[in-house]
C-alpha cells in the first residue's frame, strides 16, 4: 500500500504511506490475541478464590460441556466420617476379638470405614497387635496374619467370594444394609467372626446440589460406590439419584464411567478415594474432593474442590459456561471494531488517530469484559 500505489497510480509517497500505517495499525490483533487467555484467567482466579482449583484453562472449557454427573457416596456425598455403630460377634468370638482384629488389619488402610474401625478400637482402649502378611485386596478389603493365624476384613462381596456366607449371617448382613448401614465382615480361614455396621451422615444440601445440578442442564446423574446395595439406595432415595450402581470395584467403576462417556456423553466424576482414580482419569472431567480426598484422586483429577463443598460443583458448570460466552463475545467484539474500520480505511475515512484509538479501546474493552468473570456470583 506504501510502495505500490505511487508507482502505478502516482501521487505522493506521503499520503500512501499515512494509509499504509493506519492499515497496519487497524491490522493489529491485540484485542483478537488476548480476548481468550485474560478470560481464561480471570475464569480461573475466580474459580481459585471460590474454593475450585482448576488445572488449566482446558479444563474450564471441558466442564461448559458436562452434561452427565457421576458420583461417588462415601466422602462425597457422605461427610466420609463414619461411625461404628454395632459389632455383632459370631461363633465365639466377642465384641473386643472382632473390633482387634479388624483393626489390626485395617491399620495399613486409608479407608473411612477403616478410620472408623480404629477409632472404635481406640475408644475402647484396645491396642491391636501388628499384622503379619498383609495384602490389601483392592475394592474388597485386607487380609493377613493376626497372632499367628490368618484373618480377613472386608466387605460383603468379599465374603461372598470367600464362600463362607450362611443364611444367617446373609439375614443380619440384609437388615444392616436396609437400615443404611455399611457392614464390615471380620473372618479368618473357616469362619465369619463377627459383623460391624458403621454408618455416615449424608453431607448437607447434598440434594440441593443435585437439584442444581439438574437445572444446570445436566441430564443425567449417577451414584457409583463399592458399598452394598441397600446403603447406595438409602443414601440415592435421600439426595434424588435415580441411576445407582452399587459393589462396584476399581475396575467396574472405571468400566461404569466409560460406559457413560460413551452412551451419554462427556460425563464429569467427583470422587475420593483412592479406588476413584482410575474413573476420575476415564472421565471427560474428574473431579476431586480437595480436603477428604486422597492423594492419587487429586493428582488425577483435573479439578479438585478445596473446601469439600459439592455445590461449587453446579456454580463451576455455570461459571465454565459464563466464561465461553465472555470469549465468543471478545472474540466477536474485537473482529466486529476491526472491520467497520477496515472499511473506513478502505473508503478514505479512517485517520491513524482513530485507528489507535480503535486498537486500545477494543483491547481495553475485551479485558473488562473478561474482568466480570472475577464476580463469583455470575
Amino acid at each position: 500500500l506504501a510502495l505500490l500505489p505511487p508507482l502505478i497510480m502516482g501521487g505522493g509517497w506521503g499520503r500512501w504511506l499515512y494509509e499504509a500505517l493506519v492499515l497496519l495499525v487497524i491490522a493489529c490483533p491485540c484485542a483478537l490475541v488476548i480476548s481468550t487467555p485474560v478470560s481464561i484467567v480471570a475464569a480461573l482466579s475466580a474459580a481459585a478464590s471460590a474454593g475450585v482449583l482448576v488445572k488449566g484453562g482446558v479444563f474450564l472449557e471441558t466442564a461448559a460441556r458436562i452434561r452427565v454427573v457421576a458420583l461417588d457416596k462415601t466422602g462425597t456425598l457422605t461427610h466420609g466420617h463414619p461411625a461404628v455403630q454395632r459389632i455383632i460377634p459370631l461363633h465365639g468370638s466377642s465384641e473386643d476379638e472382632v473390633l482387634e482384629v479388624a483393626a489390626a488389619l485395617e491399620q495399613h488402610s486409608g479407608h473411612p470405614l477403616a478410620r472408623a474401625i480404629l477409632q472404635a478400637a481406640a475408644q475402647r482402649g484396645r491396642h491391636p497387635p501388628a499384622a503379619e502378611s498383609f495384602t490389601l485386596v483392592q475394592g474388597l478389603g485386607a487380609e493377613g496374619r493376626v497372632r499367628g493365624r490368618p484373618c480377613w476384613v472386608g466387605s460383603h462381596r468379599m465374603l461372598h467370594e470367600r464362600g463362607l456366607e450362611r443364611a444367617a449371617v446373609h439375614r443380619q448382613l440384609e437388615a444392616f444394609e436396609d437400615a443404611g448401614h455399611s457392614v464390615v465382615v471380620v473372618g479368618n480361614e473357616t469362619q465369619v467372626c463377627g459383623l460391624i455396621a458403621v454408618a455416615d451422615t449424608i453431607r448437607p444440601g447434598a440434594a440441593a446440589v443435585v437439584q442444581e445440578l439438574r437445572a444446570a442442564g445436566i441430564g443425567r446423574i449417577a451414584l457409583l460406590t463399592g458399598d452394598n446395595r441397600g446403603t447406595a439406595q438409602a443414601v440415592a432415595q435421600a439426595v434424588g439419584i435415580e441411576d445407582v450402581r452399587a459393589e462396584l470395584l476399581p475396575a467396574d467403576k472405571l468400566r461404569a464411567v466409560e460406559e457413560l462417556v460413551r452412551t451419554a456423553g462427556p460425563t464429569a466424576m467427583i470422587g475420593d478415594g483412592i479406588n476413584d482414580a482410575p474413573a476420575l482419569a476415564a472421565a471427560t472431567l474428574g473431579i476431586a474432593m480437595g480436603t477428604a480426598g486422597s492423594e492419587a484422586a487429586i493428582e488425577t483429577a483435573d479439578i479438585a474442590l478445596m473446601a469439600d463443598d459439592l455445590s461449587r460443583v453446579p456454580w463451576l458448570m455455570r461459571h465454565a459456561r459464563r466464561t465461553l460466552r465472555i470469549i465468543r463475545q471478545n472474540i466477536v467484539f474485537a473482529l466486529a471494531v476491526k472491520a467497520v474500520f477496515l472499511i473506513l480505511t478502505l473508503l478514505d475515512h479512517g485517520t491513524l488517530w482513530m485507528a489507535i484509538a480503535a486498537d486500545m479501546g477494543a483491547s481495553l474493552l475485551v479485558i473488562f469484559n473478561a474482568l466480570r468473570l472475577l464476580r463469583r456470583g455470575g
